[in-house]
């Protein structure tokens, strides 16, 4: 499909996705009184391998819900919308190799949930994208993106042992290796 028919809106099909299992998640556990913290990243260990997959999707509050949906939505349509022919595979490395490290190198062994992880991918991988292409579009996106998200710089550094710093760090870092990676591919 030709860019000029696709809209920003239209561009969001896939965070609007995950928002959905992630709102429905939460419906659950709020309506039935049911704790789904058990489908988070438990580090190193059997049971905890299915957070791989279904970490981003729990939230522990819906403050926590809201703080994830937000960026989600505008990020993943920034990315969808701007970098078309890579950004099902940006998603994919934030979404996925972000747990992935969590589990293999978290030094807590708590269950790690939440979708703070992809955030900090998406908004690592625009920020360094625009840095690495630094064409006219790219380094605007970056620095809206620096605008909007510049605090997740403190936030890969722990400070509350509610929160998962290391799904942080390790988003921010599959952002960075993204970025790098994609480099040369065409936007």
């Amino acid at each position: 499909m030709p860019r000029s028919e696709i809209s920003f809106f239209g561009s969001s099909s896939i965070p609007f996705r995950l928002l959905f299992l992630m709102w429905l998640a939460f419906s659950l556990e709020f309506f039935y009184h049911i704790n789904l913290a058990f489908l988070g990243i438990k580090p190193r260990s059997i049971e905890g391998l299915l957070g791989i997959l279904t970490a981003p999707i729990v939230h522990g509050s819906l403050s926590h819900l809201i703080s994830n949906s937000i960026p989600i939505l505008f990020l993943g349509a920034l990315l969808f919308f701007f970098y078309e022919s890579i950004g099902r595979r940006v998603f994919f490395n934030c979404y996925f190799l972000s747990n992935v490290l969590v589990w293999l190198f978290s030094p807590r062994q708590s269950y790690h949930i939440g979708a703070s992880g992809l955030v900090y991918g998406l908004s690592s991988f625009l920020i360094f994208n625009g840095l690495l292409r630094k064409d006219f579009i790219s380094l605007a996106i970056a620095v809206v993106v620096v605008f909007a998200y510049g605090g997740i710089f403190y936030g890969i550094l722990p400070n509350d042992n509610r929160i998962s710093w290391e799904s942080h760090l390790a988003g921010f870092a599959v952002g960075i290796y993204t970025a790098f990676s994609l480099n040369k591919k065409p936007r």
